[in-house]
Protein backbone atom coordinates (compact mmCIF):
# COMPACT_ATOMS: atom_id res chain seq x y z
CA UNK A 1 0.00 0.00 0.00
CA UNK A 2 1.16 3.44 -0.80
CA UNK A 3 0.96 5.95 1.95
CA UNK A 4 0.27 9.59 1.00
CA UNK A 5 1.59 12.32 3.22
CA UNK A 6 1.36 16.08 3.11
CA UNK A 7 4.97 16.95 3.86
CA UNK A 8 4.88 19.96 1.54
CA UNK A 9 2.08 21.57 3.57
CA UNK A 10 3.90 20.89 6.84
CA UNK A 11 6.64 23.30 5.80
CA UNK A 12 4.10 26.10 5.42
CA UNK A 13 2.52 25.60 8.86
CA UNK A 14 4.62 28.22 10.73
CA UNK A 15 3.97 30.73 7.95
CA UNK A 16 0.20 30.19 8.06
CA UNK A 17 0.26 30.36 11.85
CA UNK A 18 2.06 33.73 11.81
CA UNK A 19 -0.33 35.12 9.19
CA UNK A 20 -3.33 33.92 11.21
CA UNK A 21 -2.02 35.44 14.44
CA UNK A 22 -1.32 38.72 12.62
CA UNK A 23 -4.89 38.88 11.30
CA UNK A 24 -6.38 38.09 14.73
CA UNK A 25 -4.16 40.66 16.46
CA UNK A 26 -5.01 43.28 13.83
CA UNK A 27 -8.75 42.67 14.28
CA UNK A 28 -8.58 42.93 18.07
CA UNK A 29 -6.33 46.00 18.01
CA UNK A 30 -8.76 47.82 15.71
CA UNK A 31 -11.64 46.84 18.00
CA UNK A 32 -9.85 47.92 21.19
CA UNK A 33 -8.54 51.20 19.74
CA UNK A 34 -11.93 52.18 18.35
CA UNK A 35 -13.58 51.36 21.68
CA UNK A 36 -11.11 53.58 23.54
CA UNK A 37 -11.53 56.35 20.97
CA UNK A 38 -15.33 56.37 21.25
CA UNK A 39 -15.14 56.16 25.06
CA UNK A 40 -13.11 59.38 25.22
CA UNK A 41 -15.12 61.18 22.53
CA UNK A 42 -18.54 60.26 23.91
CA UNK A 43 -18.78 63.58 25.76
CA UNK A 44 -18.45 65.69 22.62
CA UNK A 45 -21.04 63.55 20.83
CA UNK A 46 -23.45 63.86 23.77
CA UNK A 47 -23.08 67.65 23.71
CA UNK A 48 -23.82 67.73 20.00
CA UNK A 49 -26.91 65.58 20.49
CA UNK A 50 -28.06 67.86 23.33
CA UNK A 51 -27.75 70.90 21.05
CA UNK A 52 -29.88 69.17 18.42
CA UNK A 53 -32.58 68.35 20.99
CA UNK A 54 -32.63 71.94 22.24
CA UNK A 55 -32.83 73.29 18.69
CA UNK A 56 -35.72 71.01 17.74
CA UNK A 57 -37.64 71.60 20.95
CA UNK A 58 -37.46 75.38 20.46
CA UNK A 59 -40.02 75.18 17.64
CA UNK A 60 -43.64 75.79 18.60
CA UNK A 61 -46.02 73.20 17.29
CA UNK A 62 -49.73 72.87 17.79
CA UNK A 63 -51.21 69.50 18.54
CA UNK A 64 -54.78 68.36 18.59
CA UNK A 65 -56.38 65.20 19.87
CA UNK A 66 -59.27 63.77 17.83
CA UNK A 67 -61.80 61.57 19.62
Amino acid sequence: MNRTTFNAIGGWQPFFFCIGMYVVALFFSIFVCSSIFYAFNAKSQAKAAEKVVIATSAKHELASVNH
